[in-house]
């Protein structure tokens, strides 16, 4: 997909233009690590540390943790900074470069995934009740509308119970989805991945497997795109694959904009190809699709922006995950969210 435009912070969150330094709670660790100088660095870029204290003391006890200020961070200072080795041998890793360097490069892994996973599902829930349609026309002030949608809805909108859930992307975010379609709703849960899962995996949701994209697409009622972007970064559902969707099929996009070609999904939504869809993401951000937009308003598409992940949940799991991922690394031990070892040029 697109990179997000920038990352959802609760406006809760502190920023700041400066280190913050904080007080240590642990006066033995700092102690012992007095005797163990210079201690490795460690670059920590962005906000300052707000949910996860304990875990940042334990970090800052065994290296020297070094945070830029905002004006560092600008991404010309910031590369020119780097290459000065203002804050030591630092690298930027950017994709698609992540292949080289023997760099290990960690994400969120399911520090997101149930933040992510619960805006899937009121979207897909959308898809079959065409919510914006019902929302807009509520709020209109107007009672021709109002009634309108009243009476004409029910024509249009189903039920959840027993239809079939496609879900592209059987992973962290796509397990979880179809979990709580499985038990909450009682969808019937295929799944298209490159790989199989286990038994016990789709046993969990008594999920059933396409050995193709084509083969899911011919037979949900509803598809939710959950994959992450490939190192190819084609487009998977474009004018080629949406011909195989069921006729007034519906479509979910909780993964990557840069994953739909957004021309051709809006063609096959005017085209009643597809009857409604619902997007967090888009391949442009900031900016989504004109069409997308204008059906949007005509009730016929939930578009939200890139907030599955946004909760203040999230950021917890998320600061927390990237400290003890930089101590298992820098320990000795594997890292807890790697995703391209596999990649990696040995």
């Amino acid at each position: 997909m697109a990179e997000p435009y920038n990352t959802p912070v609760p406006g809760s969150t502190p920023r700041s233009g400066s280190p913050v330094p904080h007080p240590l709670r642990h006066p033995t660790l700092l102690s012992t690590a007095a005797t163990c100088t210079p201690k490795p660095r460690v670059l920590h870029l962005g906000d300052p540390i707000r949910f996860n204290p304990d875990t940042h003391d334990i970090l800052s006890s065994q290296y020297e943790v070094v945070r830029p200020s905002a004006a560092e961070r600008e991404r010309a200072p910031f590369i020119q900074n780097l290459r000065d080795g203002k804050w030591g041998s630092f690298q930027a890793i950017f994709r698609p470069f992540w292949r080289t360097g023997g760099i290990v490069y960690c994400n969120g892994g399911t520090a997101s995934a149930d933040a992510v996973a619960d805006l899937a599902v009121a979207m897909i829930i959308s898809t079959f009740r065409y919510i914006p349609w019902c929302m807009a026309a509520a709020t209109a002030a107007s009672p021709s509308a109002f009634a309108d949608c009243h009476l004409d809805s029910p024509a249009q909108c189903h039920n959840l119970r027993d239809r079939i859930l496609g879900v592209v992307g059987l992973g962290n975010i796509g397990q979880r989805v179809a979990t709580r379609c499985r038990l909450g709703f009682a969808m019937e849960i295929h799944y298209f991945d490159i790989e199989r899962k286990s038994a016990t995996v789709e046993g969990a949701v008594s999920a059933r497997f396409h050995a193709s994209l084509e083969s899911l697409l011919e037979t949900a009622d509803c598809v939710v795109l959950c994959t992450p972007v490939g190192f190819g970064g084609e487009t998977m559902i474009n004018a080629s694959t949406l011909k195989h969707f069921r006729q007034g099929g519906r479509f979910v996009n909780v993964s990557r904009g840069a994953l739909v070609n957004e021309d051709d999904l809006v063609a096959a939504l005017e085209s009643q190809r597809l009857s409604s869809a619902a997007l967090d993401v888009h391949a442009n951000e900031p900016h989504v699709h004109e069409g997308l937009r204008k059906l949007a308003a005509e009730g016929r598409a939930m578009l939200t922006c890139h907030n599955g992940g946004g909760t203040v949940e999230t950021h917890a799991a998320f600061e927390e995950l990237s400290m003890r991922n930089v101590l298992a690394v820098l320990g000795g031990d594997p890292a807890l969210s790697a995703v391209n070892l596999g990649h990696l040029k040995r």
